[in-house]
């Protein structure tokens, strides 16, 4: 299916076989974690390496992508982009201050396993939930506040099993130069093999003078921390962008949707003005959005045929808008 700036698939990404070799400039994708997150189908495992072996064969000498993954598997995902053939050359660190805990009260779970009933200090609301196909899926209960009887587990009374998450990884990674060129050779021939820091230079702060060695006027070079909020550290800057609200687009009910702004800085980071870049698991399409934003080239696969008619629908909005400038 093919717009003004994007191609996109409603299959399995595996075979790239509808790309020529040596084609793309850069992947950026969000695939599944292997987490069962929320307990969806397609998060159950992680991709097949045939995935990254294939998109070896795709992208330029050279040419960069940015991986999203998960703390708790991002080293088993960062051995199969390896054992493919990348480079496995940084880890960003998409940072944020309001991350969901997932942990339990083992004070609670040591009464339960002694078969004493906690005592119930109060009460609240516990939401779960998205909005999809323009309403409110959202479940509302009322739940019990509890409080350890046990005298251990009073002892262990607000102990957890695991921290609050408070960033995402980010896997950096590079298809080598073709063999015998050097950084230079490989960009004359092929256009790829350096990062586009001019578009992704760090604006110096109102008031602030130029800092470093040797300041350059555009600010800074970005850093491998992107922030969701300004932590007001006074030290050093990062690039900052919001996370996704649900309401933003009543029709995307995708749980794991990712910043457009997000999607744009690494887009900028890893391509220049016309290329193309590669999404084979695109989900609902952001990163096809910033693409379009950008002007360069999206080509696109997802499996699910409701993410898929979400990405369809966000990308041809967007696609129309633009034509008209």
């Amino acid at each position: 299916m093919m717009f003004n700036m994007f191609q996109i698939y409603n299959k399995s990404s595996y075979s790239l076989e509808d790309i020529e070799d040596n084609y793309i400039d850069s992947i950026i994708t969000d695939p599944p974690y292997g987490i069962s997150y929320q307990n969806n189908y397609w998060d159950k495992d992680l991709p097949d390496k045939e995935i990254w072996e294939n998109s070896l064969k795709k992208i330029k000498p050279g040419g960069f992508g940015l991986i999203f993954s998960s703390v708790r598997l991002m080293h088993r995902l960062m051995v199969d982009l390896e054992d493919s053939g990348f480079l496995i050359k940084d880890v960003l660190f998409w940072a944020y201050l309001n991350g969901m805990p997932k942990s339990r009260n083992v004070g609670l779970l040591i009464d339960s396993e002694l078969n004493i009933e906690s005592e119930k200090v109060g009460e609240y609301k516990y939401v779960q939930g998205y909005k999809k196909n323009g309403a409110d899926n959202y479940k509302v209960e009322k739940k019990h506040k509890l409080s350890p009887s046990s005298e251990l587990g009073k002892k262990y009374d607000g102990a957890g099993l695991g921290l609050k998450p408070a960033y995402e990884p980010i896997i950096l990674i590079q298809k080598p130069l073709e063999k015998g060129l050097n950084v230079a050779q490989n960009i004359i021939k092929y256009g790829t093999g350096a990062l586009n820091f001019e578009e992704t230079r760090l604006p110096y702060d109102d008031n602030e003078g130029k800092v470093g060695h040797n300041p350059h006027e555009k600010g800074r070079v970005p850093a491998n921390i992107l922030r969701t909020d300004k932590f007001e550290d006074g030290y050093d800057k990062f690039f900052v962008v919001p996370k996704v609200r649900q309401s933003k687009e009543y029709f995307n009910f995708h749980p794991t949707v990712k910043p457009v702004e997000l999607m744009q800085h690494l887009v900028k980071l890893t391509t220049f003005d016309e290329q193309i870049v590669l999404d084979p698991f695109m989900g609902s399409g952001s990163t096809g959005l910033a693409c379009i934003e950008l002007k360069r080239k999206f080509i696109g696969y997802e499996l699910d045929v409701d993410y898929f008619t979400i990405a369809k629908k966000r990308l041809e909005d967007r696609n129309k808008v633009q034509t008209l400038f």
